[in-house]
């Protein structure tokens, strides 16, 4: 038996407000209709894991052990793009100097990066 990712787990304190921010950002659409708790979105083309969001009370965490890496051949357009959506800067002291990622924050305050792969 093999093992694979099936779902990323995000905390949350509003799972409405993430559930709209998360299936705009990524295309995504609720697998099924979720609840002020909790729910499971999967992408519309079916490619890739699910995103479950559940409500939690747990603070953010200003340097999550775990995050989401982003990957897009149009860095730059993507975080204008998301940054619209209601991603915020994060002011990241930790950048490399030819750093080929951005640091954001969802309108929870998840951190994620933005992978330039171009």
């Amino acid at each position: 038996m093999r093992l694979h990712v099936g779902s990323v787990v995000l905390g949350v304190s509003d799972v409405r407000r993430a559930e709209a921010f998360w299936c705009a950002a990524l295309d995504y659409r609720p697998r099924e209709e979720g609840d002020e708790t909790w729910v499971v979105l999967a992408p519309v083309d079916g490619q890739g894991p699910y995103i479950s969001l559940g409500l939690s009370e747990t603070p953010v965490q200003e340097k999550p052990r775990v995050h989401l890496d982003l990957y897009s051949a149009d860095q730059a357009g993507e975080v204008e793009r998301l940054l619209g959506l209601g991603a915020s800067r994060v002011d990241w002291a930790d950048y490399p100097q030819d750093a080929d990622f951005v640091v954001l924050a969802d309108p929870e305050g998840n951190r994620f990066c933005v992978i330039d792969t171009a």
